[in-house]
């Protein structure tokens, strides 16, 4: 039987980032120096290696959300747990008896390293910034996104102490984090969770994120399903969790080879699940489709 009983100080001193990140089947796509680089596994669709792990000082840094920390916070953003729940988790991977003794660790004196940080600064209502407005525009659901979403102003500040200033459309996920997107960038500020909206408590809607949703709702105004938005494909656990209290489930993830796995797993985990993604099979997902919709509804009109 592992045991568990390792604290936070023990963790922080002896677990290795890197080796739980291998462990958990993440391989760094480069490195530079003492920092490797991998495609962030906290955000989707990371195309350019934005996740930095400082081996040096046992850290990370998602560059695309502006958010950092030590191997604990990692374990909570990634599990979407506690801080006592990621400490255990943390135990399963690195076992009491494999652990280096911590009580006589003689680590060098090191100097503190300062993790950019961001703050929210403003929250507005739709149509203040044309960006934002025409962004929205392109993903076809501006009209419905009224009052479900907001303009989000927030600065970041990087370890010299320079802020740089940032807007984006942005919805709140179950923790009150702002998960925040834009032309450019895709995260999340604060931590990563699913965002749940109550209403039939019998029947719920789930979707990868917030635009398929939106999309799905142009097409079903009326509909009264409860919405579960995973917000990151891997928050799959909690919105089984959240789902399985319903009669009813339909799931529209999308149509490619991570949508098809968390799809099939959910419906593994809750058999009455139904894959409603043939809806928009000749696309990659809902969105895609509403957008192709349109521009074919615009072309015939001229």
């Amino acid at each position: 039987m592992l045991q568990t009983n390792l604290n936070a100080k023990d963790i922080k001193a002896a677990a290795s980032l890197p080796a739980l990140l291998e462990s958990l089947g993440y391989c760094p796509d480069r490195q530079t120096g003492s920092e490797l680089y991998y495609l962030s596994m906290l955000r989707d669709n990371d195309t350019k290696p934005s996740f930095a792990v400082n081996k040096e000082f046992n850290i990370w840094y998602d560059h695309g959300m502006g958010k950092g920390g030590n191997i604990i916070d990692f374990a909570m953003a990634y599990w979407s747990v506690t801080f006592r729940e990621a400490l255990r988790r943390l135990s399963e991977y690195f076992p009491l008896s494999q652990m280096p003794d911590c009580g006589r660790l003689q680590t060098p004196r090191r100097h503190a390293q300062k993790l950019p940080y961001y703050r929210v600064e403003e929250i507005k209502p739709l149509g203040t910034n044309a960006e934002i407005t025409d962004y929205l525009k392109t993903r076809c659901v501006w009209e419905i996104s009224q009052t479900l979403l907001s303009e989000i102003y927030y600065f970041v500040e990087d370890e010299k102490g320079v802020r740089k200033p940032f807007f984006a459309a942005g919805w709140q996920n179950e923790l009150g984090s702002w998960e925040v997107r834009n032309m450019y960038f895709k995260g999340c500020l604060g931590h990563k969770a699913i965002t749940f909206i109550s209403r039939d408590e019998t029947k719920v809607a789930v979707f990868e994120g917030c635009f398929n949703y939106l999309s799905w709702l142009t097409d079903n105004p009326f509909a009264s399903d409860s919405i579960l938005v995973l917000n990151s494909a891997t928050l799959l656990e909690s919105a089984i969790r959240k789902a399985k209290d319903f009669l009813e489930i339909s799931v529209y993830f999308d149509r490619d080879d991570t949508g098809r796995l968390k799809s099939a797993e959910l419906v593994q985990a809750l058999p009455r699940a139904v894959d409603r993604s043939l809806i928009y099979r000749e696309h990659n997902d809902y969105n895609e489709m509403i957008v192709k919709r349109t521009k074919r509804t615009f072309v015939r009109r001229l």
